[in-house]
């Protein structure tokens, strides 16, 4: 099956992403990533320059995904609701067949150059993320929108990386309880 340059690209970030989540990013090789695409290395190289370019590529189409994924289950009128499809989204999200974890953390440590693309690509989504978050705390008319946001974060935070140690009958299980209340004390 012949691909356009596009459909090569998209081929070959959708592979890095399975690789690069499940596998780590700097264990896992560029000619491996060619392989299970079945590409040619140098087809790899025409589309992205390095490895580096291929990483950040990488982060910014999951960063693409996140937020969309985010604004879907986010849909609708009523803030509380929202934030609560958000979090039970989460627990769905982070079953083990699923989820190793958030990978704008695992790119974040693995790449911890502030300089590096994938690593400010990371700090963009989690700001975005806290963003909507408080966009969604200002709506619900609490007093301070912005600390509620805060925990807000946290909580998800430690979702994706409890869920990882303890599994999603760990504490994960409990942070829809948790958001709820941490809505109900912010009125």
């Amino acid at each position: 099956m012949r691909r356009t340059a596009d459909q090569t690209r998209e081929h070959l970030l959708e592979t890095a992403h399975e690789l690069f989540y499940w596998h780590g990013i700097r264990s896992t090789g560029v000619d491996k990533i060619a392989a299970a695409a079945e590409v040619a290395p140098t087809t790899l190289y025409r589309l992205f320059a390095s490895k580096d370019d291929l990483i950040a590529a990488y982060v910014e189409r999951a960063g693409r995904l996140y937020r969309g994924w985010f604004a879907e289950v986010t849909a609708g009128t009523d803030a509380r609701e929202r934030i609560l499809a958000l979090f039970d989204a989460i627990g769905e999200q982070t079953q083990p067949a699923r989820c190793r974890g958030c990978p704008f953390l695992m790119s974040l440590a693995e790449l911890p150059d502030p300089n590096d693309a994938a690593h400010q690509h990371s700090v963009a989504v989690k700001a975005w993320v806290r963003d909507q978050l408080g966009a969604l705390c200002a709506e619900l008319g609490v007093s301070d929108p912005d600390e509620l946001a805060d925990e807000l974060v946290l909580v998800m935070e430690g979702v994706y990386a409890s869920v990882q140690a303890l599994g999603v009958d760990g504490p994960a299980r409990r942070a829809r309880g948790l958001v709820d209340r941490l809505i109900t004390g912010a009125r």
